[in-house]
């Protein structure tokens, strides 16, 4: 801001043309940098519309660098106006986005400044109240720790000297020190808010706590055996739906013995009717295997019956044959390889075909919450015919092309489906992708690009528990650290045979009373 000032020009030298010619200059400054945060906004938000999965991580990245570049313009923008003179800064308001009233729940701190006069300054009468002006500034508190002792009075009876104690409170982890609160925190800070163990030991290290990374460790290792119960209880839920969303992506772990890495994955099943007007929890469990052999999908689907919305992973074709489940493929997966070679080569063909199958999507975007019968009737009405009519295209459009061509190629993609496209218009259940799998496994590819690896199969599948739990408790709308702090609070004394009571949805009203203090 400083070098900013320098580079103005002494404005008492300048004569009335000289500083109109300043004033249109900075204004044009100001209305570019204004246009170019506008045109971020729209393409950022146009990006994120498009549902990408795992393929589409170099989208990701943009979608990223787009947002560094606004933050950017925006940081700089009060540093650029302040660095105006005052007549120039006056001489046009700058749009400025609303003020949002600041949240109701949030507590309020009253500071009441009174006047330093006790008389009027002029006559020295007395002073009657008359009304008050009031502001509200947010402010925030550090990471609080504190520490909890516990005491328990030993009493003796006079008479026989019988001696009463309360028993010790139960813990989380047995001989812990570590409280519901600050267990919660550390695991939704790691895999909700992928911030890796090490960097919260530095954190926390700044506030006077040491806290060792193993010691981190143990707790997480502890807290998911604890959650063991509850996500095979989830799972269970999962498990009962009549239409699931399936999905996996890789993740790196440390091989034992030589410090390389391996290839485990993490397998995501959704269960989510709400676009289909059902009430039912939505809910998502994740399942770590230490590879991706097809044997993985069919013992973790062998008690499901129903409709298996999911890719073209192999793994699921055995599943499919014993006709117990039934095969709905997804859409995106056909848009997006029509998708990435209208990037890479500007194809005409590529380009229709995404107008075709977003026709498709628009009669979706309509019945969005409606019961299945209406979504079911609708989509006979409007999208068969669409459906029937880009089949035939497709078609048509395959033998104009090379058959070794990468067009040619998602081509034969869709046509090979096609029944398992098709099934969405007959069930109105279904959904036409299957993209509430992908984004259930956005934070795992999010998280793996800070942690880069798990520690072991055993960190896989502490892992995927604790995802399972974060995951559903968003899906609810709930505060997935107030609902963990409220979990390890209940779970080490709750009975096993109860333990769905500590569903998510089942202690919603519980951990609305007390607010997470997490950023």
């Amino acid at each position: 801001m400083t070098a900013a000032r320098a580079a103005l020009p002494d404005l008492d030298a300048l004569n009335p043309h000289e500083l109109k010619a300043l004033i249109v200059s900075q204004h044009e400054l100001i209305v570019s940098r204004d246009s170019e945060i506008e045109q971020l906004k729209l393409l950022i938000a146009k990006l994120r519309r498009m549902q990408f999965g795992r393929s589409s991580e170099k989208l990701d990245r943009q979608i990223e660098q787009l947002e560094l570049r606004l933050e950017a313009l925006q940081l700089n923008d009060a540093e650029k106006v302040a660095a105006l003179p005052e007549t120039i800064k006056s001489a046009e308001p700058l749009a400025r986005p609303v003020r949002r009233p600041l949240p109701a729940h949030l507590p309020r701190e009253v500071r009441t400044y009174l006047p330093k006069q006790e008389a009027c300054p002029d006559c020295g009468g007395e002073l009657k109240h008359l009304g008050e002006d009031v502001s509200e500034m947010l402010e925030i508190e550090p990471v609080r720790f504190k520490v909890i002792r516990q005491v328990r009075p030993k009493l003796a009876c006079a008479c026989c000297e019988r001696i009463v104690q309360a028993e010790a409170p139960s813990r989380p982890i047995a001989r812990g020190v570590a409280g519901p609160g600050l267990l919660a925190h550390v695991l939704v800070s790691k895999y909700g808010d992928h911030l890796p163990l090490y960097r919260q030991s530095e954190i926390y290290a700044r506030e006077g706590v040491e806290l060792d990374r193993s010691t981190l460790a143990d707790w997480v290792s502890g807290t998911s055996q604890l959650f063991e119960p509850l996500v095979e209880a989830l799972r269970r839920h999962v498990m009962a739906a009549q239409k699931l969303h399936a999905d996996d992506t890789p993740v790196p772990v440390l091989a034992p013995g030589n410090g390389k890495t391996k290839t485990g994955r993490l397998w995501t099943y959704v269960r989510d009717d709400r676009p289909a007007g059902d009430q039912t929890p939505p809910a998502v469990w994740f399942a770590y295997t230490p590879d991706r052999k097809g044997e993985h999908p069919q013992a973790h689907l062998s008690k499901f019956t129903g409709t298996l919305q999911a890719d073209a992973y192999a793994g699921f074709d055995q599943i499919y044959e014993t006709g117990r489940i039934q095969e709905a493929a997804c859409w995106a997966h056909v848009r997006r390889k029509f998708y990435d070679i209208q990037v890479a080569h500007k194809s005409v063909v590529a380009a229709e075909a995404l107008e075709r199958i977003g026709a498709l999507y628009a009669v979706e975007s309509n019945i969005n919450g409606r019961s299945p019968e209406e979504r079911r009737e609708i989509r006979n009405t409007r999208s068969r015919p669409l459906l029937g009519s880009l089949k035939l295209w497709l078609e048509e459009t395959l033998g104009k092309l090379s058959k070794k061509s990468d067009t040619a190629i998602a081509v034969r993609y869709a046509l090979g489906r096609w029944e398992a496209l098709m099934r969405y218009c007959d069930d109105g259940h279904l959904e036409i992708d299957n993209n509430a799998a992908e984004r259930a496994l956005r934070a795992v590819a999010l998280g793996r690009k800070n942690y880069l690896f798990a520690g072991s199969d055993r960190g896989g599948e502490s892992a995927a528990a604790i995802y399972s739990l974060i995951g559903t408790a968003k899906l609810n709308g709930i505060d997935p650290e107030s609902y963990l702090r409220n979990v390890l609070s209940r779970i080490a004394e709750h009975p096993i045979n109860r333990i769905e009571q500590l569903l998510p949805w089942n202690v919603a009203t519980k951990v609305a009373e007390v607010p997470s203090c997490a950023a």
